[in-house]
């Protein structure tokens, strides 16, 4: 009863959050992480009330399962921007400046750490430097896409922006494999090619196919529906059991073969979106269905963030220069990038403010990096703080740098427009 009652409470509070923020224009996300922190286990959880509040980072945990669905609706949703019709304008353009922008903020936040490296040896190792790097190439999918829906943005730089956000997933597990398996040699002086080259390989290859075959199968599946409640059903059906089945992890022989929920979802929905005539339908009417979700989803992620570590200089001044050199590595490289591939000028000067948010899959690196032994938890700390400053400040970014583009319309607030009303199917 008492977890019910503390997701009520927690999506009351979120609502009421994203009211208070729409006057000053602060985007919804923001609003929503806030209101974890405020009600999370540094605040209000102090007061040990059980189901008013997150009284403790175990009791967060409870919630995780929230957290996994809607990382996958968010992966989902933008599995849907890979529509060939249209992905055959900008596809070239995405994958340069995907992977361009993920390497240069790397090797930017690498070449800087590793100087501190030099001057403070005692304090941080070449193998956490380039850890570091390596986690630096990600961005938060679920900020980017929840302000983009907020503010309905379109245009060359939304459409670039998307197809960008979902590729970052495979190129920093690839950067951050090699990067810790390097940093691993260094402490051990042994070198895995099977942890820097197989695995990651075949968590990439094994995500995709696992999701083409189960975006095949729910193509396949929605022609027996008719009723638009029961496709609705069945969707949710399929990302749920996509979500599933990428938490699965097994060994063969000396390689352990993973998957990536994001991958698995993004594919999903991308076969799905180009296989089925009728899914944009569908995937609006998911998009409807997830929006409590996903609320509840940053609210979490708000109550997951350890304010505890700004009491720590070093990782505060570490986590400084981290910042500094992935926001200069992420911006410098999508300018250039785009400026490479013809890009149009708005999208040169903007594209690499809407990449600075980052989460989930930097933390979930973060909690992956056991090869630095003692140095293990200052990484992840050093992480935290840099997603707890990007993701209070990184939306707002995102939002502003749309506005500059154009892509997202300067309307009076207060005034939104009348939603015609849905006429259910039969069942």
């Amino acid at each position: 009863m008492n977890l019910m009652l503390c997701v009520a409470f927690a999506l009351a509070c979120g609502l009421a959050m994203s009211r208070a923020c729409k006057p000053v224009g602060i985007p919804a996300v923001t609003g929503y992480l806030v209101t974890g922190i405020l009600i999370g286990p540094f605040v209000l959880g102090r007061l040990g009330i059980d189901g008013i509040g997150f009284v403790s980072a175990e009791y967060v945990a409870n919630f995780k399962i929230l957290s996994d669905a809607a990382l996958g609706f968010i992966a989902f949703a933008i599995g849907n921007e890979f529509r060939l019709k249209e992905i055959r304008h900008i596809g070239r353009k995405a994958f340069v400046v995907g992977v361009f922008q993920a390497v240069l903020a790397t090797v930017f936040v690498d070449a800087a750490l590793l100087i501190l490296h030099l001057i403070f040896p005692d304090r941080i190792s070449a193998g956490m430097a380039l850890t570091l790097g390596a986690i630096a190439s990600a961005t938060a999918p679920a900020a980017t896409l929840m302000v983009v829906r907020q503010y309905k943005a379109s245009g060359p730089l939304t459409d670039l922006l998307l197809p960008i956000v979902a590729l970052d997933d495979a190129v920093g597990l690839i950067i951050f494999s090699v990067s810790i398996g390097i940093a691993g040699a260094l402490g051990s002086g042994e070198i895995s090619f099977i942890g820097i080259a197989v695995e990651p390989l075949i968590e990439i290859v094994g995500s995709l196919a696992v999701g083409a075959l189960m975006g095949w199968l729910f193509s396949f599946c929605e022609r027996f529906f008719q009723s638009r409640s029961k496709r609705l059903a069945l969707a949710v059906t399929a990302v749920l059991a996509a979500v599933a089945v990428s938490q699965l992890e097994f060994a063969i022989g000396p390689v352990t073969v993973g998957f990536s929920p994001l991958l698995t979802c993004m594919m999903l929905a991308t076969v799905f979106c180009n296989l089925c005539d009728f899914s944009a339908e569908i995937m609006e009417r998911t998009d409807r269905w997830t929006a409590p979700l996903f609320i509840l989803f940053f609210v979490i992620s708000g109550a997951e963030l350890d304010i505890s570590v700004f009491r720590d200089p070093v990782v505060v001044a570490i986590g400084l220069v981290y910042i500094l050199f992935r926001s200069l590595g992420k911006y410098l490289g999508a300018g250039w990038s785009c400026a490479f591939s013809g890009c149009e000028p708005n999208v040169r000067k903007y594209l690499g403010l809407t990449l600075l948010p980052q989460a989930g899959v930097a933390l979930g690196m973060a909690n992956s990096v056991g090869a630095l032994g003692a140095e293990a938890a200052l990484t992840r700390n050093i992480v935290l703080f840099g997603v707890l400053i990007y993701e209070l400040f990184g939306p707002s970014v995102t939002k502003a740098a749309l506005m500059k583009a154009g892509e997202i319309e300067n309307k009076p607030e207060g005034k939104t427009a009348r939603v015609k009303p849905v006429k259910t199917g039969r069942h």
